[in-house]
Protein backbone atom coordinates (compact mmCIF):
# COMPACT_ATOMS: atom_id res chain seq x y z
CA UNK A 1 0.00 0.00 0.00
CA UNK A 2 1.08 3.81 -0.64
CA UNK A 3 2.33 5.60 1.73
CA UNK A 4 0.03 8.48 2.87
CA UNK A 5 1.58 12.12 3.14
CA UNK A 6 -1.83 13.78 3.90
CA UNK A 7 -4.72 11.59 5.76
CA UNK A 8 -7.69 13.57 6.93
CA UNK A 9 -10.45 11.80 8.99
CA UNK A 10 -14.27 13.35 9.08
CA UNK A 11 -12.88 16.73 9.22
CA UNK A 12 -15.09 19.64 9.00
CA UNK A 13 -15.08 23.20 9.48
CA UNK A 14 -17.64 25.26 10.27
CA UNK A 15 -19.23 28.66 10.86
CA UNK A 16 -22.14 28.74 12.42
CA UNK A 17 -24.74 27.21 10.96
CA UNK A 18 -22.51 26.91 8.00
CA UNK A 19 -20.43 24.05 6.72
CA UNK A 20 -17.55 24.95 4.62
CA UNK A 21 -15.78 21.65 5.27
CA UNK A 22 -18.06 18.84 6.13
CA UNK A 23 -16.39 15.23 7.39
CA UNK A 24 -13.53 15.25 4.49
CA UNK A 25 -11.74 12.06 4.35
CA UNK A 26 -8.17 12.81 1.98
CA UNK A 27 -5.66 10.53 0.99
CA UNK A 28 -2.81 12.27 -0.65
CA UNK A 29 -0.50 9.44 -1.57
CA UNK A 30 3.79 9.99 -1.31
CA UNK A 31 5.16 11.05 -4.72
CA UNK A 32 1.78 11.43 -6.30
CA UNK A 33 0.39 14.70 -7.34
CA UNK A 34 -3.17 14.93 -5.80
CA UNK A 35 -5.76 17.39 -7.47
CA UNK A 36 -8.28 18.94 -5.37
CA UNK A 37 -11.22 19.97 -7.82
CA UNK A 38 -13.79 21.96 -6.90
CA UNK A 39 -15.89 25.33 -8.02
CA UNK A 40 -14.87 28.37 -6.26
CA UNK A 41 -16.57 28.20 -2.71
CA UNK A 42 -16.21 24.72 -2.81
CA UNK A 43 -14.04 24.40 0.57
CA UNK A 44 -10.68 24.03 -1.42
CA UNK A 45 -8.73 26.50 0.50
CA UNK A 46 -10.37 25.90 3.77
CA UNK A 47 -9.19 21.99 3.45
CA UNK A 48 -5.51 23.59 2.90
CA UNK A 49 -5.62 26.19 5.76
CA UNK A 50 -6.72 23.23 8.09
CA UNK A 51 -3.66 20.96 6.97
CA UNK A 52 -1.22 24.34 7.33
CA UNK A 53 -2.64 25.15 10.98
CA UNK A 54 -3.75 28.85 9.68
CA UNK A 55 -7.42 27.71 10.40
CA UNK A 56 -8.21 25.30 12.99
CA UNK A 57 -11.14 22.78 12.55
CA UNK A 58 -14.29 22.22 14.06
CA UNK A 59 -14.21 18.20 14.03
CA UNK A 60 -11.83 16.03 12.81
CA UNK A 61 -8.40 14.82 12.58
CA UNK A 62 -5.23 15.67 10.20
CA UNK A 63 -2.33 13.40 10.16
CA UNK A 64 0.50 14.02 7.90
CA UNK A 65 4.05 11.98 7.64
CA UNK A 66 1.76 9.46 9.40
CA UNK A 67 1.75 11.91 12.87
CA UNK A 68 -1.47 14.08 13.94
CA UNK A 69 -0.64 17.64 12.89
CA UNK A 70 -1.58 18.93 16.32
CA UNK A 71 1.43 18.64 19.19
CA UNK A 72 3.73 18.05 16.15
CA UNK A 73 3.50 21.15 14.55
CA UNK A 74 7.55 22.38 15.17
CA UNK A 75 8.38 19.21 13.49
CA UNK A 76 5.51 19.21 10.44
CA UNK A 77 4.96 22.12 8.90
CA UNK A 78 8.87 23.08 8.20
CA UNK A 79 8.56 20.05 5.96
CA UNK A 80 5.96 21.45 4.08
CA UNK A 81 6.03 24.15 1.21
CA UNK A 82 2.89 25.68 0.66
CA UNK A 83 1.21 28.61 -1.58
CA UNK A 84 -2.30 30.21 -0.30
CA UNK A 85 -3.22 33.17 -1.36
CA UNK A 86 -0.92 35.62 -2.03
CA UNK A 87 2.54 36.12 0.35
CA UNK A 88 3.52 39.25 1.26
CA UNK A 89 6.31 40.35 -1.12
CA UNK A 90 7.69 43.47 -0.35
CA UNK A 91 6.68 45.79 -3.69
CA UNK A 92 10.11 48.23 -3.58
CA UNK A 93 12.65 44.69 -3.26
CA UNK A 94 13.35 42.61 -6.16
CA UNK A 95 12.43 39.00 -6.37
CA UNK A 96 15.82 37.81 -5.38
CA UNK A 97 15.66 39.90 -2.13
CA UNK A 98 12.25 39.31 -1.25
CA UNK A 99 13.46 35.65 -0.93
CA UNK A 100 16.93 36.75 0.49
CA UNK A 101 14.52 37.83 3.42
CA UNK A 102 12.09 35.06 3.55
CA UNK A 103 15.46 32.45 4.04
CA UNK A 104 16.53 34.78 7.11
CA UNK A 105 13.25 34.29 8.40
CA UNK A 106 13.17 30.48 7.82
CA UNK A 107 16.90 29.58 8.62
CA UNK A 108 17.11 28.67 4.94
CA UNK A 109 21.38 27.63 4.85
CA UNK A 110 22.07 25.87 1.82
CA UNK A 111 24.20 28.06 -0.78
CA UNK A 112 22.14 28.26 -3.49
CA UNK A 113 18.66 27.44 -2.48
CA UNK A 114 17.01 30.82 -3.85
CA UNK A 115 19.17 30.55 -7.06
CA UNK A 116 18.05 27.34 -7.45
CA UNK A 117 14.19 28.21 -7.03
CA UNK A 118 14.27 31.29 -8.89
CA UNK A 119 15.54 28.42 -11.49
CA UNK A 120 12.77 25.84 -11.10
CA UNK A 121 10.29 28.54 -11.81
CA UNK A 122 12.31 30.68 -14.89
CA UNK A 123 13.13 33.78 -13.22
CA UNK A 124 16.00 35.06 -13.04
CA UNK A 125 18.65 35.71 -10.62
CA UNK A 126 19.55 39.10 -9.21
CA UNK A 127 17.61 40.95 -11.45
CA UNK A 128 16.81 44.12 -11.27
CA UNK A 129 13.15 44.40 -11.71
CA UNK A 130 11.07 44.94 -8.70
CA UNK A 131 8.30 43.37 -7.59
CA UNK A 132 5.85 46.14 -8.18
CA UNK A 133 6.88 46.08 -11.46
CA UNK A 134 6.55 42.59 -12.17
CA UNK A 135 3.50 40.80 -14.13
CA UNK A 136 0.60 38.68 -12.51
CA UNK A 137 2.53 35.51 -14.02
CA UNK A 138 5.88 36.33 -12.19
CA UNK A 139 4.34 37.18 -9.16
CA UNK A 140 2.77 33.71 -8.85
CA UNK A 141 5.83 32.06 -10.21
CA UNK A 142 7.68 34.20 -6.99
CA UNK A 143 5.41 32.97 -4.86
CA UNK A 144 5.96 29.28 -5.89
CA UNK A 145 9.51 30.21 -5.84
CA UNK A 146 9.36 31.26 -2.03
CA UNK A 147 7.21 27.59 -1.53
CA UNK A 148 9.81 25.73 -2.58
CA UNK A 149 13.21 27.37 -1.29
CA UNK A 150 13.67 25.22 1.52
CA UNK A 151 13.18 21.71 -0.22
CA UNK A 152 10.04 20.55 1.47
CA UNK A 153 8.69 16.86 0.91
CA UNK A 154 5.31 17.86 0.62
CA UNK A 155 3.90 20.60 -1.29
CA UNK A 156 0.37 22.43 -0.76
CA UNK A 157 -0.74 24.73 -3.74
CA UNK A 158 -4.16 26.50 -3.60
CA UNK A 159 -4.95 27.66 -7.32
CA UNK A 160 -1.39 28.16 -8.45
CA UNK A 161 -2.45 28.81 -12.11
CA UNK A 162 -4.79 31.51 -11.46
CA UNK A 163 -4.02 34.38 -13.32
CA UNK A 164 -1.94 32.98 -15.54
CA UNK A 165 -1.81 33.06 -19.66
CA UNK A 166 -2.27 29.79 -21.30
CA UNK A 167 1.54 29.42 -22.09
CA UNK A 168 2.34 30.65 -18.44
CA UNK A 169 -0.34 27.83 -17.32
CA UNK A 170 1.73 25.19 -19.74
CA UNK A 171 5.20 26.31 -17.91
CA UNK A 172 3.84 26.04 -14.00
CA UNK A 173 2.49 22.48 -14.76
CA UNK A 174 5.75 21.89 -16.63
CA UNK A 175 7.93 22.41 -13.63
CA UNK A 176 5.22 20.91 -11.42
CA UNK A 177 5.49 17.39 -12.94
CA UNK A 178 8.95 18.25 -12.76
CA UNK A 179 9.02 18.52 -8.88
CA UNK A 180 6.95 15.61 -8.32
CA UNK A 181 8.58 12.67 -11.08
CA UNK A 182 12.30 14.57 -10.94
CA UNK A 183 12.38 15.86 -7.14
CA UNK A 184 10.73 13.26 -5.83
CA UNK A 185 7.66 15.56 -4.23
CA UNK A 186 5.01 14.99 -3.01
CA UNK A 187 2.09 17.59 -4.58
CA UNK A 188 -2.22 18.97 -3.03
CA UNK A 189 -3.02 21.41 -5.77
CA UNK A 190 -6.19 22.49 -5.65
CA UNK A 191 -7.99 24.26 -8.98
CA UNK A 192 -11.22 24.76 -10.50
CA UNK A 193 -9.68 24.10 -13.75
CA UNK A 194 -11.17 20.14 -14.73
CA UNK A 195 -8.81 20.52 -18.19
CA UNK A 196 -5.94 21.73 -16.06
CA UNK A 197 -6.16 19.03 -13.54
CA UNK A 198 -6.71 16.64 -16.03
CA UNK A 199 -3.38 17.07 -17.42
CA UNK A 200 -1.68 17.10 -14.48
CA UNK A 201 -2.75 14.84 -11.37
CA UNK A 202 -2.30 11.59 -10.72
CA UNK A 203 -5.34 11.22 -8.34
CA UNK A 204 -8.01 13.71 -7.99
CA UNK A 205 -10.75 14.33 -5.29
CA UNK A 206 -13.89 16.10 -6.42
CA UNK A 207 -15.44 18.58 -3.69
CA UNK A 208 -18.33 20.34 -3.75
CA UNK A 209 -20.21 22.61 -0.67
CA UNK A 210 -17.69 21.34 1.47
CA UNK A 211 -18.19 17.45 1.17
CA UNK A 212 -15.78 14.97 -0.83
CA UNK A 213 -18.29 13.43 -3.60
CA UNK A 214 -15.58 11.39 -5.24
CA UNK A 215 -11.77 10.95 -4.76
CA UNK A 216 -9.84 8.26 -7.45
CA UNK A 217 -6.98 7.75 -9.49
CA UNK A 218 -7.21 9.97 -13.24
CA UNK A 219 -7.14 6.62 -14.96
CA UNK A 220 -9.83 5.02 -12.80
CA UNK A 221 -12.09 7.79 -13.22
CA UNK A 222 -11.45 8.09 -17.24
CA UNK A 223 -12.35 4.46 -16.97
CA UNK A 224 -16.14 5.16 -15.38
CA UNK A 225 -16.42 7.95 -18.51
CA UNK A 226 -19.54 5.90 -20.09
CA UNK A 227 -20.03 5.49 -23.77
CA UNK A 228 -23.43 6.34 -24.93
CA UNK A 229 -25.39 7.11 -28.31
CA UNK A 230 -26.89 10.52 -29.00
CA UNK A 231 -29.84 11.04 -31.17
CA UNK A 232 -31.25 14.05 -31.92
CA UNK A 233 -34.56 13.72 -32.78
CA UNK A 234 -38.50 15.99 -33.61
CA UNK A 235 -39.81 14.57 -30.13
CA UNK A 236 -37.51 13.59 -27.33
CA UNK A 237 -40.24 12.79 -24.86
CA UNK A 238 -41.86 10.31 -27.15
CA UNK A 239 -38.41 8.31 -28.19
CA UNK A 240 -37.94 7.99 -24.12
CA UNK A 241 -41.46 6.53 -23.84
CA UNK A 242 -40.49 4.30 -26.90
CA UNK A 243 -37.17 3.04 -25.13
CA UNK A 244 -39.12 2.27 -22.65
CA UNK A 245 -41.97 0.43 -23.60
CA UNK A 246 -40.27 -1.27 -26.50
CA UNK A 247 -36.69 -1.78 -25.29
CA UNK A 248 -37.28 -1.80 -21.87
CA UNK A 249 -34.57 0.37 -20.49
CA UNK A 250 -34.40 3.44 -18.78
CA UNK A 251 -30.73 3.88 -18.73
CA UNK A 252 -31.28 7.00 -21.05
CA UNK A 253 -30.87 10.80 -20.48
CA UNK A 254 -32.84 13.28 -22.12
CA UNK A 255 -31.25 16.61 -22.95
CA UNK A 256 -31.89 19.92 -24.54
CA UNK A 257 -31.46 20.56 -28.03
CA UNK A 258 -33.56 17.53 -28.70
CA UNK A 259 -31.31 15.25 -27.40
CA UNK A 260 -31.35 12.14 -25.73
CA UNK A 261 -28.32 10.21 -24.81
CA UNK A 262 -29.00 6.37 -24.42
CA UNK A 263 -26.76 4.49 -22.38
CA UNK A 264 -27.37 0.96 -22.77
CA UNK A 265 -24.93 -0.66 -24.82
CA UNK A 266 -27.66 -3.69 -25.46
CA UNK A 267 -29.51 -1.25 -27.76
CA UNK A 268 -29.25 -1.64 -31.82
CA UNK A 269 -28.22 1.85 -32.91
CA UNK A 270 -30.09 1.05 -36.50
CA UNK A 271 -32.63 -1.10 -35.00
CA UNK A 272 -33.97 2.02 -32.65
CA UNK A 273 -33.46 4.07 -35.54
CA UNK A 274 -35.59 2.31 -37.38
CA UNK A 275 -38.21 1.88 -34.63
CA UNK A 276 -38.39 6.17 -33.92
CA UNK A 277 -39.13 6.49 -37.69
CA UNK A 278 -41.71 3.78 -37.89
CA UNK A 279 -43.08 5.64 -35.28
CA UNK A 280 -43.41 9.09 -36.35
CA UNK A 281 -40.05 10.81 -35.15
CA UNK A 282 -38.17 12.46 -37.42
CA UNK A 283 -34.08 11.84 -36.29
CA UNK A 284 -31.71 14.10 -37.47
CA UNK A 285 -28.67 12.46 -35.62
CA UNK A 286 -27.18 9.07 -34.31
CA UNK A 287 -24.04 8.98 -33.37
CA UNK A 288 -22.14 6.84 -30.93
CA UNK A 289 -20.32 9.12 -28.02
CA UNK A 290 -18.18 9.04 -25.14
CA UNK A 291 -18.40 11.18 -21.74
CA UNK A 292 -15.52 13.32 -20.89
CA UNK A 293 -14.20 14.33 -17.76
CA UNK A 294 -16.28 17.20 -17.68
CA UNK A 295 -19.95 15.12 -18.41
CA UNK A 296 -18.67 12.91 -15.09
CA UNK A 297 -17.90 16.19 -13.11
CA UNK A 298 -21.60 17.34 -14.08
CA UNK A 299 -23.14 14.07 -13.42
CA UNK A 300 -21.87 13.70 -9.73
CA UNK A 301 -22.27 17.35 -8.56
CA UNK A 302 -25.51 17.40 -10.20
CA UNK A 303 -24.38 20.68 -12.02
CA UNK A 304 -23.24 22.52 -14.91
CA UNK A 305 -19.26 21.90 -14.83
CA UNK A 306 -16.46 23.48 -14.59
CA UNK A 307 -13.80 25.56 -16.85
Amino acid sequence: MDELMIETKNLSKHYGEQKSVDNLNLHVKQGRIYGLLGRNGAGKTTTMKMLLNLSNPTSGEIRIFGENIYGNERKILPRIGSLIESPGFYPNLTGTENLKIFALLRGVSKRKAIEDALEVVGLPYNDKKLFCQYSLGMKQRLAIALAIMHDPELLILDEPINGLDPIGIAEVRSFIRELCEVKKKTILISSHILSEIALLADDIGIIDHGILLEEQSLSALEDKNSKYINFIVSDPAQAARILEKDFKTVNFIVGGNHSIRIYDDKVSVSLLNRTFIENGLEVSEAHTCEDTLEDYFKRVTGGEGIA
